[in-house]
Parts: C-alpha cells; structure tokens; sequence
C-alpha cells in the first residue's frame, strides 16, 4: 500500500486490513461524498446528472440474485439456519477457497472502504466495514448504512465484513456456485462475499440477513418494514416486499421517516437499521411522491434509470434498462426525518400486500392470530426488475414478508410479532396496494392516493369507528367506509364486470394460502383458524 492518497488510514486501521489477509496498492477510506463522486466519473463508473445525484448502470443484473445466495454451514448455523430452497447451504472450505482467490484479485489494486454501523440503536448497533473496487458502489454503502462520527471513525473495529468486488466472477464447476456471481454469507467468520454483480441492493440485503439472525437471540425482533412517527409521537410500522409501497407510503409529509427498510424492535421501542433509504423511482412524480423526487439530488445514487443524453435529465418512466429502477440517497434528504432514525412502540402496523389476481380487500383489520397467519403468510406478488427473471406480477408467499432475508423458522419471528402486539396494544391492517377490478393484465392497480388515505385512516384512528363487515372466505374484517376513498372499492368483488370469475379467483387464492400455510408445523390451532378458509 503507497503512502498516497491514504485518506482516513491509521494505523490500527492498516493493522486490521493486514490481519483481514488484504494488501492493495491504494485504500480510499470513509470518503466524501464529492470524493466519491469524483472518483466515480473520472473511472467512467457514471455520469452526474441535471439534479447532480450519480447515474450508474449495474449492467447484467439489474435486481436481486436469489439462487446465487449462499449461508456457509458450519457446526454454528446447522441448526439454527431454517435450510431449505431459500438459504442454501455452502461448504466452509469453498468459502475460504473462493475469499483467498478475491485477496489475489485485489492485491495491488486500489479498493475503496467504508466504515460505520448497521442500527440506529447504539446498544444493538453492529460494526461493520465495507470493502469495494467501484467508487460508486462505496458511495452506495457510504449513503445506505450509519456514517460514523470522527471519534467513532478513529477507534472503529468492525464485527462483520462485506467484501463486494464486481470485477470478481467465480467459476461454478470449480467453486461451486450456481452462477458466476455469488452471494456468501459466512456468519461464524462474520464475512461477507460478493462478486460477479454490480446491483448494489445485495450488499444491504446481505447485511439485513445477517441482523435477522443475530438479533432474535438478544430478543431484539429484527423486521422488513418502513417505519415512521407523528407529530404525537405515535409509531407506525409498514411490512411489505419490494415494490408493495413501503417507502412511498411511509414518506408521509405529515408524519417523520424513521426508515424506509429495515428495522429492529427492541424492549425500549423501534429502531432503524440503516442511514439511508433504497427507493423504487419506476414512474416517479413529483405530485404523487414529492419527498423522494426531491431526495435526488447531489449525493444521491441513480441505478438504471435512463439519461436523457442532452438534457442529462432523468426520465423515470422509462424502463428500457428494467422496471427496478432505484434512487439511493441518506435519510436526511428527507424533510424532518427522525435523526437518530428510533422511535417508540407501535401503536399501528401496517401489511402491505400487492395482490395480483385482485381478490383481497384494499383495507382490513387483523386480530393477533390474524396477524401472526399473515406475517407467516407473507403474500404478495413479485413485482418486475426485483429479481432476475421476474417480468410481469408473480403470486408469491414469502415468510414474514422478507423470507430471502429470513435465515431462522418463520414461527421464530412471529412469535416475537404476537408477542410485541399483545404487550403494547398495537393494532394492524391488511392493505391491498395491487391490483383492483380484477387480475394483472385485466384490473387496474389501486391508486396511491386510496392507498395513502388507508393508511392515514389507520393511523388516525378513524378507522376505529366504523363499521366493519365480516369476510368469510378470507377471514378478514373489512370496513365498510374509509375517508377519502369510494366506498364501493372497499369491497373488492363490487370492481368486478365478471362476478362469476371474482368468486372463482377468490376462492383460488384462499386455497392457495390454505396450501402455503401446510408447510409450517407446530403452528396453533388458533393461527391457523385465523387465515383464510374454504369452509364458507
């Protein structure tokens, strides 16, 4: 390592890097972001657009690589790894095969580090270290986790690692991955391996996957939810996959952001994980999402969201490069978002589902066991770009809406959920951001603003005082009027031309969770009651 450029280089920080086995020719460290930003126009990583965030292209993979994430197992993770088609097992001597290989890659290169926290929660807070060979890609991890203060910088030790490097493809047949990029999570070494990929959601999401397993044994209930606070003080909680409208309908202009993503709920209340927010800007307006329109600016990150070539202007709504555009930014860009991003217990939680075959409710109202069902549950649709593959609205019941993320027993975390809802009296709601008048392709996505008026109903307690209609098909209680919304949308089958074909959807996706929930053993009889039934 040279004696320039060596920004942020301390000795024990040299110490550490010696002993982590790295030796490049340079490290850039904690950088600015101008910094950041210059290094990644001058090495032709991107371009600076007319609202001065950073455009970049991920080239190939333009989402999330589910068959190419990998957990080690080891005499730590055999048992407490749920194994299955969703966290495959890697051998430990691969692991170590295939990190030597990357220390070579590197050796005598110039790699990028960034160093800072995961948890707004100082007692819950993980250390970790960021290592990159895309300047763009370390102004990514820079806005996305907790920046450190200079103190903290100074005596930082990092308990977990993530060495993402691009340029780094593996081998299947000789490292025994399924592609030639990889994922691998190693939670003994408390190491982090990514190649092969330049979409930069892998090195959040390996991250969130790593809090989701260390976290449930300090009883901290770690959750895929946005989460924001009023004016009194009340916290919401919003669960939902990507693109369900986690991030939008927690940017509430009159509510504060505690975060957009990834959240923890300990003893003294909920806390964020991140410093920063990864949004969704397919179709992006100022009218209908003004907070994160103007979020984009200096410091942001762009992901394949085409440039107009003379204006430099951004054109959201084109998704020739693919329909998961994104916008990385820092929670601050957020007018009166919560710093430090905690806040107290919920008093309201919200279910995001995007149904595809346009059956479900827009709004209902869960019991406890209703909510443990349907956190287990997790339905939604995968929508386009999110994953590769993934092109039109898929039906998908992904565990406690995260499951890629989820390394332990669904019934683990929605123990924790049951248990956090009964303590602090905290009411939830099942609401449909999907499609309305029938299925993807027929119907018409419900309208954000019937969705924002749901949720602000929710929140304010108005829809603690009406009338409420019971659902003997999905098992739901649905309100029969919502401020600001047409009371005929509230029930579904009434958007319908074709009745005949609602019912036979209906009951199509009521078996289809009868069937999901089978595969979850030692459940009560009192949650698996609360679901959707055939028996009407």
């Amino acid at each position: 390592m040279t004696e320039n450029n060596k920004i942020g280089i301390t000795t024990k920080f040299a110490d550490q890097l010696k002993e982590f086995g790295i030796n490049p020719s340079q490290v850039y460290r904690n950088q600015s972001v101008q910094q950041l930003v210059d290094f990644a126009v001058k090495k032709n990583e991107g371009l600076v657009t007319a609202t001065n965030s950073l455009s970049v292209k991920t080239g190939k993979y333009t989402g999330r690589s589910p068959d190419d994430r990998y957990i080690v197992y080891d005499d730590n993770t055999h048992d407490s790894v749920h194994w299955g088609d969703i966290n495959y097992q890697f051998p430990v001597g691969k692991f170590d095969k295939i990190f030597e290989k990357m220390k070579k890659f590197i050796e005598g290169k110039e790699i990028f580090v960034f160093d800072g926290f995961v948890g707004a929660d100082k007692e819950n807070r993980l250390p970790i270290r960021v290592i990159n060979d895309h300047a763009w890609q370390n102004l990514f991890a820079r806005q996305l986790f907790i920046r450190p203060s200079a103190a903290e910088l100074e005596s930082h030790e990092p308990e977990f690692t993530v060495v993402c490097i691009n340029d780094f493809e593996a081998i299947p047949e000789v490292d025994g991955t399924n592609s030639n990029i990889f994922i691998l999570i190693d939670l003994s070494k408390k190491i982090v391996l990514i190649g092969g990929t330049s979409y930069a959601g892998e090195m959040k999401k390996s991250i969130f996957t790593v809090m989701n397993y260390i976290l449930p044994p300090k009883g901290v209930f770690p959750m895929h939810c946005s989460a924001n606070i009023g004016k009194d003080g009340d916290t919401a909680l919003f669960f939902g996959l990507s693109g369900t409208g986690k991030t939008s309908l927690s940017a509430d202009p009159n509510r504060m952001l505690i975060g957009d993503d990834e959240h923890g709920w300990s003893d003294g209340g909920v806390f964020n994980f991140e410093g920063g927010c990864y949004a969704k800007c397919i179709n992006l307006s100022e009218d209908a999402e003004p907070q994160i329109w103007n979020a984009i600016k200096s410091g942001a990150v762009l992901e394949n969201v085409v440039i107009d070539k003379e204006t430099l202007k951004p054109d959201f709504n084109d998704n020739r490069l693919t329909e998961n555009t994104r916008a990385a930014y820092p929670l601050e860009y957020i007018p009166r978002a919560v710093i430090p991003s905690m806040g107290g217990h919920p008093k309201v939680i919200v279910f995001l589902t995007a149904d595809a075959l346009g059956v479900l409710p827009p709004v209902s109202r869960l019991t406890k066991e209703g909510a443990m069902f349907h956190f287990m549950s997790g339905y939604t649709s995968k929508l386009a770009g999110t994953e590769r593959g993934i092109k039109e609205p898929k039906a998908v019941f992904s565990k406690c809406f995260g499951a890629p993320f989820m390394p332990r027993l669904a019934s683990v975390y929605a123990k924790m959920l049951g248990d956090k809802i009964k303590k602090h009296n905290t009411v939830v709601y099942l609401i449909n951001t999907g499609w309305s008048g029938g299925p993807y392709g027929v119907g018409k996505r419900i309208a954000i603003k019937y969705s924002r008026a749901m949720v602000t109903a929710a929140l304010t307690g108005s829809l603690d005082i009406v009338k409420y209609r019971h659902d003997d098909l999905f098992n739901l209680d649905i309100p029969t009027e919502c401020p600001d919304v047409p009371s005929e949308i509230l029930d579904p089958k009434n958007t319908w031309i074709d009745k005949d074909s609602y019912d036979l959807s209906a009951k199509k996706l009521s078996q289809m969770f009868v069937d999901n929930f089978r595969k979850f053993k030692d459940v009560s009889p009192e949650i698996k009651n609360a679901g959707p039934t055939l028996k009407i």
